[in-house]
């Protein structure tokens, strides 16, 4: 079942690449905290790399004003996502959460079947927001396009 409004994120454990890969909880990532989670098919895919992550990094002030935290995830390996943050010179602060079994994802229902691009299994593009744990908006991508997940329009839809 796909995740909602409403909805507590579910617990999982994610893993961060600094000083070695380091688990981190979705309670650590969440608890207590308004996060916006986006998620991409992939690091240093085109989308992901062109528009998707270049918009959160180019708005992550507008975030960080609010109070709200940034992260992006990816069925991804922690090195993967620690080489891609630096490719996009990603802002300390910005979490980039690697998914490599993708867990999290099966878990919240927004997983994709990404093997005949020789991609395996991968999370569909998405991006949530959630307060102390709670999914309160969640805007997910219909297959091929990006429109309702840009950091532009998260930023549009918290008001």
């Amino acid at each position: 079942m796909t995740i909602k409004v409403g909805d507590p994120i579910p617990a999982a454990t994610l893993n961060i690449l600094k000083d070695g890969v380091q688990p981190i909880t979705t309670a650590e990532i969440f608890g207590g905290r308004k996060v916006v989670l986006f998620c991409v098919p992939g690091a240093f895919t085109p989308t992901c790399s062109e528009r998707h992550l270049p918009g959160f990094i180019e708005r992550y002030a507008d975030f960080h004003a609010r109070g709200i935290d940034v992260a992006c995830i990816a069925v991804n390996d922690a090195f993967v996502m620690g080489a891609w943050a630096k490719a996009q010179d990603v802002p300390d602060g910005m979490l980039m959460l690697a998914d490599g079994n993708g867990d999290f994802t099966r878990a919240i229902g927004l997983e994709m079947d990404a093997t005949k691009y020789g991609m395996g299994m991968r999370g569909r593009r998405y991006a949530l927001y959630a307060e102390d744990g709670v999914v309160r908006h969640i805007a997910v991508e219909a297959p091929g396009e990006f429109k309702v997940s840009s950091a532009d329009a998260v930023l549009a839809a918290l008001g």
